[in-house]
């Protein structure tokens, strides 16, 4: 029994050992992150220094200010905005180039009558919606660097929404390619909100982003209003960067989305010759601004007092690198709109466009009222392309279901 008790101690000491040893080795990771860090943000701080010229003296001499809203007053480029076709001009730099913030609100705008009967939630969007381009604080110039990418699959997120990020890694946004088509992902994040605890935050986001290199984060605050802003920010950033890239599918980071579907839909649309002004989702037509103060998508009168153009559901729609420019060069000319989705589809009326309805995108469910048990059916899952929304554990598990080649279904089973 003694010699029990013995072994007993010796494997807690040793247990204990290898514990102080791994936490040590934790430590010097995060010291050799640290240090790349820092490594990485002076080769980026020569090299801005080295690419914006004259320009720089211009930056230093600017004091660094922040609204409530964190936005920046861009450079005016000098694209020509009706243009029916887009190309790289003189005026597309070579790298992104806003790195200071200074947006203070237009206060003429106080002046005006509308102004003081709107609804106060606004006030602060309306002051600063001059403001349209942010430092960036994360940022991976070189993602479609070997021109070899087919789809990149862009989401949306917020820094704590760290489960969902890692479900979509892990299921449709994992990067890879099928059949010789390349697929790459990215995250759009904005920076956490006033109250929350800021700075562990941006410590973690900055150390998932070392992992997986797949973010891009802005210096505005992530809000519902400031979704527009990542419209706007990423399609001036895929004009830079990645305009290699083939086709783009922007969604939400809570939806299913079938990779091998929406493959072959592209594989339609470029046989048939319809790449150009490609834009399809769950297209909603008609709509009106909805009046109801209670509603998440309220508008009041005094900014918007007209029926919508059509326009497509957020949760996730597919577009061509060609159109992505393009929206780019119109959206500079259109003043920013509290609802994104509007406001993309603000943007191809601009074009002349309407967006391409496909029932295979059901971005308010397979069946709208949630409890039916249609919407958990896998069979619908396999012949659809997108569907919203699901937690991070229903998309795990209805993934590797749909995924599982014995799973047998009734050929166009569609609901």
């Amino acid at each position: 029994m003694d010699m029990f008790f013995r072994r007993k101690r010796a494997l807690k000491t040793l247990l204990s050992l290898s514990l102080v040893l791994a936490s040590l080795l934790m430590i010097q990771k995060f010291k050799l992150v640290d240090n790349s860090i820092k490594d990485d943000m002076e080769v980026k701080r020569l090299e801005d220094a080295g690419w914006c010229g004259p320009e720089c003296d211009f930056y230093k001499g600017k004091g660094i200010l922040k609204s409530s809203l964190g936005n920046y007053s861009p450079p005016v480029l000098g694209d020509d905005l009706d243009a029916p076709r887009v190309t790289v001009s003189n005026a597309t730099p070579a790298t992104w180039d806003v790195h200071v913030m200074n947006c203070s609100e237009d206060s003429a705008v106080r002046k005006n009558d509308w102004f003081r009967r709107l609804d106060p939630r606004f006030h602060q969007f309306v002051l600063h919606r001059h403001c349209r381009y942010f430092p960036m604080l994360i940022n991976h110039p070189a993602k479609c660097r070997n021109g070899d990418v087919h789809l990149l699959m862009v989401v949306k997120s917020v820094i704590e929404q760290h489960d969902r990020r890692e479900a979509v890694r892990n299921t449709w946004g994992r990067e890879h390619a099928i059949d010789g088509k390349r697929i790459k992902t990215l995250f759009l994040l904005g920076s956490p909100t006033i109250g929350k605890d800021t700075k562990n935050l941006q410590k973690l986001i900055e150390y998932e982003d070392i992992i997986y290199g797949d973010i891009l984060q802005w210096d505005f605050m992530d809000t519902f209003f400031n979704l527009t802003l990542k419209e706007v920010n990423f399609l001036k950033w895929f004009d830079i960067h990645c305009s290699s890239a083939k086709f783009i599918f922007k969604g939400d980071d809570d939806v299913f989305v079938n990779t091998n579907n929406l493959l072959e839909l592209i594989g339609f649309k470029t046989e048939d010759r319809k790449v150009l002004n490609l834009f399809v989702g769950d297209t909603i037509s008609k709509a009106i601004p909805i009046r109801n103060h209670q509603s998440k998508y309220y508008i009041p009168k005094e900014l918007f007092d007209k029926p919508y153009p059509p326009y497509v559901g957020g949760g996730g729609f597919l577009m061509s690198s060609q159109l992505a420019r393009r929206l780019f060069v119109v959206s500079e000319d259109l003043e920013l709109y509290p609802i994104d989705d509007v406001f993309l589809g603000m943007c191809l009326q601009k074009l002349h466009l309407t967006p391409e309805m496909h029932t295979g995108f059901r971005t308010f469910g397979i069946m709208k009222r949630r409890v039916s048990p249609m919407n958990r059916e896998p069979c619908f899952f396999k012949n659809l392309i997108i569907v919203h929304k699901l937690s991070p554990q229903e998309l795990l598990r209805m993934w590797s279901v749909v995924d599982n080649k014995e799973l047998v279904c009734a050929k166009n089973t569609a609901p």
